[in-house]
């Protein structure tokens, strides 16, 4: 494995890296100090990154960063240098950010952020051909005997129990039927929610609106997730969500292997 005794990973939505920065994202990793941190919606290339972001003090940082400026984009920061660190090597993905993949020996750790289906649906293709890449690719690699944690925002909420406000959102992006209707598939390839594993009850979530105090309502919705293939399982320790964290309109997920 990666470490002889635990190893903590967490995954978080800054949207954008740079705003995050300013309220204190640095400060924050150096105090949480996991093992791994997977970021999603970095929203900026390296080299418009402050030194400070860059070279965090204990962490090799690896960045995937979209063509468009200013949106998209993921990273890892990592204690340990990895073996190696790749894409999906699918221009369509990997020309907006979607993946960062750190390779440690048999384990692999991807920091992923799954498009938005947004209005009507109208990216609803591009997004199934992103989730049918990165499924084809987890299987592939758990077929070869490795081991997978796919962390990151999925822009899917699962189940009745993922939102707050399911009946209403029955035709929005991230609730879609064929969006959930992927993610039960993908659970079925021998994949396993984390989270689910310590919690059954609602009212948890990862991301809310800006709009209308709903944190503070918590109407929200659990769309950031770590999954990991079924031979991990034992060693899942904890599965947890930070939502004292704040600073996006996401919150930061934690997985603990043993």
């Amino acid at each position: 494995m990666y470490y002889e005794s635990m190893t903590s990973i967490i995954s978080w939505n800054v949207n954008g890296i740079r705003a995050v920065e300013k309220k204190g994202f640095v400060e924050w990793l150096k105090t949480e100090n996991p093992d791994i941190l997977c970021v999603q919606e970095t929203k900026a290339r390296p080299e418009q990154l402050t030194e400070n972001l860059r070279t965090i003090e204990g962490y090799h940082a690896y960045f995937s960063s979209a063509k468009k400026p200013g949106y998209s984009g993921t990273a890892i920061y990592t204690r340990r240098p990895p073996d190696t660190v790749t894409k999906l090597n699918i221009p369509e993905f990997d020309d907006e950010g979607r993946v960062t993949i750190a390779h440690f020996g048999n384990l692999l750790v991807i920091s992923a952020y799954f498009p938005n289906s947004q209005e009507a649906g109208a990216r609803l293709p591009y997004k199934l051909a992103f989730c049918e890449a990165l499924l084809a690719y987890c299987d592939a690699n758990v077929k070869a005997g490795k081991n997978i944690v796919l962390c990151g925002d999925y822009n899917i909420a699962h189940k009745p129990i993922d939102l707050a406000n399911p009946k209403a959102n029955e035709h929005n992006p991230g609730y879609l039927p064929e969006e959930r209707a992927f993610f039960t598939r993908f659970l079925e390839h021998g994949y396993l929610d984390t989270f689910r594993l310590f919690c059954a009850e609602p009212d948890h979530y990862t991301w809310w609106s800006y709009r209308f105090h709903a944190r503070e309502k918590n109407i929200g919705w659990r769309i950031d997730y770590a999954c990991v293939n079924e031979a991990l399982k034992n060693q899942i320790h904890s599965s947890e969500i930070l939502n004292t964290v704040y600073g996006s309109d996401h919150c930061p997920i934690k997985l603990v292997l043993s």
